[in-house]
């Protein structure tokens, strides 16, 4: 009895360990606390820069990354819905630390931002293998040179999901 006790008590304590295990998604990976992001540079993602189309949300999107300059790349994300942009992001991936971080800022159709000023949306590097780089909740993968996928993991009213946009590059 005593040990039927002792394991029901050990698995309750275990309950939330296997709650959060069960929020993992099948292709994003999380940035855990006090680990360290892996030395990396551009030339582990520099294949995503290019133009890209692709559809989610019920719409259009659109992403156009340049190429590595000045220790960076940059993109800007479109989504458009029923022919009205709903709304824009502005990316970076910049070279800091001897690793890389990805930076972002959302914003409404008339540019107005989503987040405050000087505030921005960080994802650390997490891992980077020969066709996937993760960052922390956000994922691209190379399919070939024209097809890359991108994951992310969004938040809708505390209900977190992960979310693929398949594109194109356009030519």
């Amino acid at each position: 009895m005593i040990r039927l006790i002792k394991q029901l008590l050990m698995l309750l304590l275990l309950m939330p360990v296997m709650l959060t295990a069960q929020e993992e998604f099948a292709n994003t990976i999380s940035f855990k606390e006090g680990e360290t992001s892996p030395k990396a540079d551009l030339s582990a993602i520099e294949w995503v820069a290019g133009a890209w189309r692709g559809e989610a949300f019920g719409g259009i999107t659109e992403e156009v990354w340049t190429p590595p300059l000045g220790g960076s790349m940059m993109c800007v994300f479109k989504l458009v819905v029923n022919e009205q942009v709903r709304f824009y992001e502005i990316v970076t991936i910049s070279e800091e630390n001897e690793t890389l971080i990805l930076r972002l800022k959302h914003f409404n159709a008339d540019l107005t931002g989503w987040e405050e000023k000087n505030v921005t949306v960080d994802f650390k590097l997490v891992k980077v293998s020969d066709n996937k780089v993760f960052f922390d909740g956000f994922t691209f993968e190379k399919i070939s040179e024209d097809e890359i996928n991108i994951y992310v993991v969004v938040d809708n009213q505390g209900k977190r999901s992960e979310v693929k946009f398949n594109y194109h590059r356009v030519k």
